[in-house]
């Protein structure tokens, strides 16, 4: 598995401004965008399915993992990478033992109970979410902020994807504070042109990680 660390891509099809999700998808994975979450909360299964194997086929040229949010059986049925579970989705022991070992598991979480639980599983990644407020995530206990990600990073043996209302204003902060991963959803799906976006979201990336 590639290291998780750079521009993570997850999509919202209301934020696409009526531009086709696989050609926002195409875009982003064009200008460096190096994970995709795929998130659908209102679809059918067949039609979330159908979907997620396009945009499989999309990212396989690119070696570029799907990641498909809460539903293990799309992720199962059409064989994508992994999948990324909440604190009310299936409780993450469940989901590793439904999917195995091979699979990529990212497990958001919310408060400091919850990275101290993460501790002992062999989660892939953890979502650090929301680091900023955001009208994409209002479902959650508080926002973390970048001395969030500082605490986390000092006691945290996993790799760190910080998500929610992330930019091209803060990313770079986010990165120093000790993200190996950036997660954005409107950066790219609301921007004008979402290559332009994902190609400077990466530059920003790279110039702040730590070598």
């Amino acid at each position: 598995m590639r290291a998780m660390q750079g521009l993570y891509l997850v999509t919202d099809r209301d934020l696409c401004g009526g531009r086709p999700l696989q050609d926002v998808v195409r875009a982003a994975v064009a200008g460096g965008a190096a994970w995709v979450q795929l998130r659908e909360k209102n679809l059918s299964t067949r039609a979330f399915v159908e979907e997620a194997a396009a945009v499989k086929a999309l990212l396989a040229p690119h070696k570029v993992p799907l990641i498909i949010n809460d539903r293990l059986d799309v992720a199962l049925a059409v064989g994508a990478d992994g999948v990324h579970v909440g604190q009310d989705d299936m409780p993450y022991p469940l989901a590793r033992a439904v999917l195995g070992k091979k699979m990529i598991i990212g497990l958001s979480v919310e408060t400091w109970e919850d990275v101290e639980a993460a501790e002992k599983w062999d989660v892939d990644y953890l979502g650090v979410s929301p680091v900023f407020a955001t009208p994409t995530k209002t479902d959650t206990k508080g926002s973390w902020g970048l001395e969030g990600i500082t605490r986390i990073r000092s006691f945290s043996r996993h790799p760190l994807v910080a998500i929610g209302g992330l930019n091209a204003t803060n990313t770079g902060a986010a990165v120093r504070a000790g993200a190996d991963g950036i997660a954005v959803v409107s950066a790219i799906c609301a921007a004008p042109d979402p290559f332009a976006a994902a190609r400077e979201l990466c530059r920003i990336i790279g110039e702040n990680r730590q070598r």
